[in-house]
């Protein structure tokens, strides 16, 4: 098992900035992939940023510019750096990651920290 622990959500004026943190932690596993989704009620759940052990990285549009996903690789751990931050990026925000453990490929998912940005 692989656990996700996010830290680094709050209330945020807009224009402001935050920083998302999500480790990952367990035993026997390595990381393929690690990211950050977001859910509004009413609306699926959708990938703001993910970052691969390559090195790839992919954002959504909207966020384009205005974000920016990192990893250090030694504490497990990826970062979402948020800036100019908008009222509609509110939301509450999920680290995934695609591990491997063993002879299996598993995504393990966090508890979601909740993001407000105020107008």
């Amino acid at each position: 098992q692989v656990q996700l622990v996010e830290s680094g959500g709050g209330l945020v004026q807009a224009g402001g900035s935050l920083r998302l943190s999500c480790a990952a932690s367990g035993s026997g596993f390595s990381i393929n992939a690690m990211g950050w989704y977001r859910h509004v009620p009413g609306k699926q759940r959708e990938l703001v940023a993910v970052l691969t052990s390559g090195g790839s990285t992919d954002y959504a549009d909207s966020v384009k510019g205005r974000f920016t996903i990192s990893r250090d690789n030694a504490k497990n751990a990826v970062y979402l750096q948020m800036n100019n931050l908008k009222p509609e990026d509110t939301s509450v925000y999920y680290c995934k990651a695609i591990a491997t453990q063993g002879t299996g490929t598993y995504q393990y998912w966090g508890q979601g920290t909740q993001v407000t940005v105020s107008s």
